[in-house]
């Protein structure tokens, strides 16, 4: 791919983002404040789906193996 083509396809996804924002409109420092949120409103989901997600998937594993039939094996020893 060619430097400058990569550049154009660059400022135009730039452009789409201020389209569908509609952050065109604002002032600089409005834009700046808006593009700070938003970027900390989405690392703040990543993080909290990186942290979580696998918690609540082990829970429902459980949950859901133990209604299926899969009887948790008994720790103590079974003593004749």
């Amino acid at each position: 791919m060619d430097v400058k083509h990569i550049k154009d396809y660059l400022s135009w996804l730039y452009y789409q983002y201020l389209l569908i924002t509609c952050s065109y409109v604002l002032e600089p420092w409005e834009q700046s404040i808006f593009n700070t949120v938003l970027l900390t409103a989405i690392a703040m989901m990543i993080y909290s789906s990186y942290v979580f997600i696998p918690i609540h998937i082990q829970l429902a594993m459980d949950f859901f193996s133990g209604i299926v039939g899969g009887q948790h094996e008994s720790t103590v020893a079974l003593m004749s």
